[in-house]
């Protein structure tokens, strides 16, 4: 397997999904994330938004407490709990930033959706009937491709159907977790 040029510096293997908009990465993270961890696998996952969002329900305590004035609120229960963040400056958010904040020792592998300018390793998917060209060759951090039709290109990278979630598990799992299914 090579190793894509400029990658984030991480204990545990940190692996991407990057396409265009509407092209799945969600609905195949969903489908991944069961398979991975009926596997054993603890999986932590980071997921950028292109848009505001607030996790916060207006109204409630952590809420209010937020709009007040505090920069950091974690609000916890027996069953979870959650640190909401403000970011003063309103760039773009790093993933080399944010994959700190995730607790480590609980986790064997950190999934990403999105962040596709950002240098680690990324599995592209694409769907050719969409009209969105490749990400591949042009990002040289693309360590496969997942489609829902034939490619019409020749690659070394490993291929896989986007349809079967299966198939990408077990890359994973083989290359980046050292199991051997």
């Amino acid at each position: 397997m090579r190793a894509p040029t400029g990658t984030m510096q991480s204990d545990i293997p940190v692996i991407g999904f990057a396409a265009f908009s509407g092209t799945g990465k969600t609905t195949l993270l969903e489908q991944l994330l069961p398979i991975l961890t009926h596997s054993g696998v603890r999986i932590g996952m980071i997921k950028h938004a292109h848009h505001q969002f607030d996790i916060d329900t207006p109204g409630k305590d952590s809420y209010r407490l937020r709009k007040a004035g505090a920069t950091q609120t974690l609000i916890a229960s027996s069953q979870r709990w959650a640190l909401m963040t403000e970011n003063p400056i309103e760039d773009p958010p790093r993933l080399a930033d944010l994959t700190p904040h995730l607790d480590r020792k609980h986790l064997d592998l950190i999934l990403v959706e999105g962040f596709k300018q950002a240098h680690f390793p990324k599995i592209e998917l694409h769907r050719p009937g969409l009209g969105h060209p490749l990400l591949f060759p042009a990002d040289g951090d693309i360590i496969a491709i997942a489609s829902d039709a034939p490619l019409g290109l020749e690659t070394d990278l490993p291929c896989f159907d986007l349809n079967q979630p299966g198939e990408i598990a077990n890359f994973i799992l083989v290359h980046y977790l050292e199991h051997n299914e």
